[in-house]
């Protein structure tokens, strides 16, 4: 199989070229467009339990497409709802990968799981909205984000970044969610929760947060008026 991410980091696509009997496993509403000789098989991927834990803890659809070519040399275009990156990361057997609920797009790899149970009721809830996923190898998975990808490499020194701008990190960093500023920063610094990052690995940071542009288009909606 063969893939190619074309466009990013603005507006990222990804084309897959599939030989026949290889698979795609993508998140519900990914596909772009594909050729004719692929079969679709819509899936709650891991069961009732595990799709409705990905729905309710990460953020990702009840439901998982799975595209297997029947003949070779077809193609398969995926993107993902916010307009940036693209990326896919390569995982070996055992290797983990935190991924902000919402940001997985794709994989590959009939092994690779995908846990929304991580570290005491196993997930990690930032308090803004979004758990992270665990992604665990061996596979290949592709992930988005809302502007572009900038990747930190974290030392035992310390990094903060702000919750909503957390796209993944890699297995081995240690983190803390806190108030920035403390109880009064929440609410008065005009800043929300940032994590405290230490140990060693790589995390990766997105250029904008959707919780921001939500905030900044506020004031502007349209307020229907009483009579």
């Amino acid at each position: 199989m063969q893939h190619e991410i074309m466009d990013a980091p603005d507006f990222g696509l990804v084309k897959f070229t599939l030989e026949a009997g290889e698979k795609v496993v993508a998140e519900s509403g990914a596909m772009v467009a594909m050729s004719p000789e692929l079969d679709i098989e819509t899936s709650m991927r891991g069961g009732m339990l595990a799709a409705a834990k990905r729905k309710l803890l990460g953020g990702e659809s009840l439901f998982q497409n799975t595209y297997t070519a029947k003949a070779g040399a077809q193609e398969l275009y995926l993107a993902a709802a916010p307009e940036g990156d693209l990326r896919s990361l390569d995982l070996a057997a055992g290797e983990s990968f935190f991924l902000q609920s919402g940001a997985y797009v794709a994989h590959v790899g009939d092994e690779l799981d995908i846990d929304t149970k991580f570290g005491g009721v196993k997930s990690f809830f930032s308090g803004v909205g979004f758990f992270m996923l665990r992604l665990t190898g061996p596979g290949r998975v592709f992930y988005n984000s809302y502007g572009a990808i900038h990747e930190v490499a974290v030392t035992a020194a310390g990094y903060t970044c702000d919750t909503g701008h957390i796209v993944g990190f890699t297995d081995g960093l240690n983190y803390n969610v806190r108030a920035f500023g403390g109880f009064k920063g929440l609410f008065f610094s005009g800043e929300g929760l940032v994590c405290d990052f230490s140990g060693n690995g790589s995390l990766m940071m997105q250029t904008r947060s959707a919780a921001s542009l939500a905030g900044f288009l506020h004031p502007f909606r349209p307020v229907k008026k009483s009579n």
